[in-house]
């Protein structure tokens, strides 16, 4: 079976030729994708991070004074380090009808699409504008693209619709899970530990905060509210990481807790942090400050992705899936900008690209020509959709 000749396989190539693993700085690749869309008399608008070593990209194609359809994709990818790869993950190897790079899949292999097919919208002509929207640290818990909110927020006109391009095999997504992440500090009060009751320990104090939302995660895990459309039908509480203590004999005076839920987009996330803070403050605190006044629980949300629920009859659902090719849908459980996007601009948005998340964020990661050539044929519907005749 011949292998597909790709619009995009150049472009490819050369973003994942860009390491932008979250912790780097994404300007080499946004300087590029400048340079590119400017050769094609396409001024873009770049937001900066505070310290000016990343950027968010929004660019309109086409009329200025419509609202159009948005593209969205994320620039940054997560790390490869401890992974066994078995070719540079920066530099694009076909084998087996794959593409194998970091960010083949998740999601350079989409913005790329969008780029090869910005010629093509150009010369096409364009009675519906396209919207190409780039942002950084989504792999962090989607912090770069809210800045670009700020921004869209004030916009005049504003997108009618939004396709985020993550991995979902070209099905279309109308929603995903919200998460939020959240760095909890128990300050406690150390002794020698043959003194224990006169110090508060932090850690145990830390372990009953955990043992509490362990209750809640079995909770909602006995009682909903559900959504049978996701693998994991209910929200889901987690705690990842807990540090404390210095040595054995000492009571210790500190605990941090890395902690995150994932809620369905119908159960309020606010009500989850409450319930928690609620226990912290009624339940744990007034038994550490009958030993010292001055210990307590300290709540720092560190992200908020909120969740997507874009309704089956929407028009950006039935227009996506006329692209895509598809009667049905699914929802995904990973986070992505959907949410965002839905909530604080009032733009309504589904999720569809090529690849499959089970590639993603794994050594080797790849996505196949053939989702790649099915994502090429959506935007060559999408062109003949918001373009004048050929």
């Amino acid at each position: 079976m011949p292998m597909p000749d790709l619009k995009s396989r150049s472009l490819i190539e050369k973003l994942i030729s860009f390491d932008t693993t979250s912790r780097n700085p994404n300007l080499d690749l946004i300087n590029f994708v400048v340079s590119y869309l400017e050769d094609l008399g396409v001024s873009p608008m770049l937001v900066h991070n505070e310290e000016r070593t990343k950027a968010n990209l929004y660019a309109t194609l086409g009329p200025q004074d419509m609202p159009g359809i948005m593209l969205s994709g994320h620039t940054d990818v997560v790390p490869v380090d401890g992974q066994a790869w078995d070719s540079d993950p920066w530099q694009v190897i076909e084998q087996d009808g794959k593409l194998f790079g970091r960010g083949t899949c998740d999601m350079k292999g989409f913005i790329a699409i969008c780029l090869a097919y910005t010629p093509i919208f150009l010369e096409r002509g364009l009675n519906t504008p396209i919207h190409l929207a780039f942002s950084y640290d989504e792999e962090i818990g989607c912090i770069g693209v809210q800045t670009l909110i700020e921004k869209m927020k004030h916009m005049p006109i504003k997108p009618a619709m939004c396709i985020v391009g993550e991995p979902t095999s070209m099905d279309v997504s109308l929603g995903h899970k919200g998460k939020r992440s959240y760095d909890i500090t128990v300050r406690g009060l150390e002794c020698h530990s043959s003194l224990a009751p006169f110090g508060v320990n932090a850690v145990e104090f830390g372990a009953d905060l955990i043992n509490y939302m362990t209750g809640m995660a079995k909770r909602f895990a006995d009682e909903g509210p559900f959504d049978e459309a996701y693998d994991v039908t209910y929200t889901t509480v987690h705690t990842g990481v807990i540090s404390g203590g210095t040595a054995l004999n000492i009571v210790p005076k500190e605990c941090i807790i890395r902690c995150e839920f994932r809620n369905l987009a119908e159960h309020d996330p606010d009500s989850i942090i409450a319930e928690i803070e609620t226990y912290a403050r009624e339940t744990l605190e007034p038994r550490m400050h009958a030993v010292d006044p001055n210990t307590g629980i300290d709540v720092v949300e560190v992200t908020d992705a909120p969740g997507l629920n874009t309704a089956a009859d929407a028009e950006v659902v039935t227009f996506v899936k006329s692209l895509a090719g598809r009667n049905n849908h699914i929802k995904v459980a990973f986070a992505t900008e959907a949410g965002l996007f839905t909530e604080r601009v009032g733009i309504p948005t589904v999720i569809c690209g090529p690849g499959s998340i089970e590639q993603a964020h794994k050594p080797n990661e790849y996505c196949s020509l053939e989702q790649l050539e099915l994502c090429e044929q959506f935007m060559d519907r999408l062109v003949d959709s918001v373009c004048g005749e050929s």
